[in-house]
């Protein structure tokens, strides 16, 4: 019977501590670019009604801004920062405004500016 308690307590502990393990993963997911540029094209897909190409040219262009934000930006003062993320601010805009068309583009930017 002891045997049988101690088992059931071990299995208790592990089931709790890979609980506790997956947590942290999913926390860490979200802070990655891939998953914050998802997010973001799912978003403009519902609103701009995207293409596939679109789609792919457009997450490809959020995860280097997010990458480039998480490099030169994050953690700086905001005077050390700010002529870089212009740089890639108008990086992004450039790239969009080839993927997308003049009245896509124009909804977009105008949802930037509010933003």
């Amino acid at each position: 019977m002891k045997n049988l308690f101690k088992v059931i307590a071990f299995s208790f502990v592990l089931l709790a501590g890979m609980n506790t393990m997956n947590a942290q993963s999913l926390k860490q997911d979200k802070e990655r670019p891939e998953t914050k540029a998802k997010m973001e094209v799912a978003e403009l897909s519902k609103s701009l009604d995207l293409s596939g190409e679109q789609q792919r040219t457009i997450f490809r262009a959020l995860v280097t801004r997010q990458a480039a934000y998480k490099k030169h930006v994050t953690g700086k003062t905001p005077s050390e920062s700010l002529a870089q993320k212009k740089k890639i601010d108008n990086t992004l805009d450039e790239t969009m405004k080839k993927a997308l068309t003049k009245a896509q583009y124009d909804k977009w930017h105008a949802t930037q500016v509010r933003q």
